[in-house]
């Protein structure tokens, strides 16, 4: 009996967790899940958002990068320091030059200056502050509330309370080996909130192991000191750019450029991809090259370097992933785990819907514990009534494409006169099936 009474009260005690954490954090759960979704895609929404990035008519080969480089300078002559030149994943893409420390946003926590360049024409399309335009906007919203580093701090701590969420309720879920199937039912006749609570508890339980992945890696992402103290890791996090390296050669007036940096460091990974180069600043400053080789998850911004000395043009450090130990390998994963490159296409895809799971559970949640407090009450599903609504909708849907057909068809005619014949045959079927459903 006291075994029994143990287990009742350690479960009343997961309840508690898993209802005040909903009540006090659920809302901030929602945020960053759907901020989160939006910026697995924030490159295509920027684009959408702002055409003149998109290269129409990419032409063979981009300008070198020195000339690029030029370009930039005469845009800003007066902006002192290092540029990263950042290449673009598709030919339609541009060039993204980055500032660190502009004087504009000097005071704040992070919003480096954006320089898109065409690197087929060299041309300056725009000049952007981070956090200024709606993307960063948001993804500053997804990794520090837009508080800087104390909400950087508050997102750490919001991703850990996420994990003491998902594991209550994995435990409240669990109904034992016996009642195993009716962990999994949905009782579609038994009411609007009792379905919505069993699609609260399938949906949370589908859902765990893609959002305890996204806690953790989030969790780590804002303290990552912690992980790399565990796994003897340094210099792994995200936006790490390595050591200082300084340039151990006499100044002469004969120092490499960019080309000749880049040149210089594909020799040490002959089937690397171009990611990044950022110029030297002082008389001690070296080329910092980032490149990609093709079993790096990480895609956007890989840990493979190479610093050449700008005076002589020898290489003075590489870092190579492959010789990377278990804990630093382990801590390189967080990144593309979090942001879902590590699973290619259909991981993004996947962590994008995943970021709206914590707001169907918190809604439906919300729904069950205020139908607990008798705030509202349950009633039966009407399918009959949701069909007929469902049907109108289609009709009104149907309505509206066919005037939309009849606007665009003389206008195609007009435009396109090879297809004339085709849309006046379409024209008559569309007539005639508008009439028999309207009979």
């Amino acid at each position: 009996m006291q075994i029994v009474k143990y287990r009742r009260f350690s479960r009343a005690n997961w309840l508690n967790i898993h209802l005040y954490l909903a009540l006090s954090a659920g809302l901030f759960f929602v945020i960053l899940g759907i901020t989160g979704s939006i910026s697995v895609y924030r490159d295509e929404l920027d684009e959408l958002l702002n055409p003149q990035l998109v290269v129409d008519q990419p032409l063979a080969d981009y300008l070198p990068l020195d000339k690029i480089m030029a370009a930039v300078r005469m845009q800003h002559p007066n902006r002192l320091g290092a540029w990263t030149l950042e290449m673009p994943r598709t030919p339609h893409g541009m060039i993204t030059a980055w500032f660190d420390k502009p004087r504009e946003t000097f005071f704040e926590y992070y919003a480096p200056l954006m320089v898109s360049v065409n690197p087929y024409t060299a041309e300056v399309v725009a000049s952007r502050f981070w956090g200024q335009t709606t993307v960063t906007w948001i993804l500053d919203l997804h990794t520090q509330l837009r508080m800087e580093r104390w909400g950087w701090q508050c997102v750490g701590g919001l991703g850990f309370l996420m994990l003491l969420s998902i594991l209550s309720g994995l435990y409240l879920w669990w109904p034992g080996y016996a009642q195993l199937k009716t962990a999994f039912r949905l009782r579609c006749n038994s009411g609007v909130l009792k379905l919505a609570f069993d699609g609260h508890k399938l949906l949370g339980f589908l859902g765990a192991p893609a959002l305890l992945i996204l806690a953790f890696t989030g969790f780590q992402l804002s303290f990552p000191v912690l992980l790399e103290n565990l796994t003897q890791s340094t210099a792994m996090t995200h936006g790490n750019n390595g050591p200082n390296i300084r340039s151990s050669a006499q100044p002469n007036n004969r120092p490499i450029v960019l080309e000749d940096a880049e040149f210089i460091a594909r020799g040490a990974f002959k089937r690397s991809q171009l990611r990044r180069i950022t110029t030297p600043v002082g008389e001690t400053g070296t080329y910092r090259v980032n490149l990609r080789l093709g079993r790096e998850l990480n895609q956007k911004h890989p840990l493979t370097m190479v610093w050449v000395d700008r005076w002589s043009g020898h290489i003075r450090e590489v870092r190579d992933p492959g010789e990377f130990s278990t804990g630093q390998r382990f801590a390189s994963l967080m990144w593309p785990l979090h942001t879902g490159e590590a699973l290619g296409d259909t991981g993004r895809r996947v962590w994008f819907m995943t970021g709206f799971i914590p707001l169907v559970l918190y809604l439906t949640g919300l729904l069950h514990w205020l139908h607990r407090r008798g705030k509202i009450r349950d009633r039966q599903i009407d399918y009959v009534g949701i069909k007929a609504a469902v049907q109108r909708l289609g009709y009104t849907c149907y309505r509206l494409a066919l005037r939309l057909a009849h606007w665009l068809l003389p206008i195609l005619k007009q435009q396109v006169p090879v297809i004339k014949a085709s849309a006046d045959k379409l024209t008559v079927l569309a007539h005639q099936l508008f009439t028999r459903l309207t009979k």
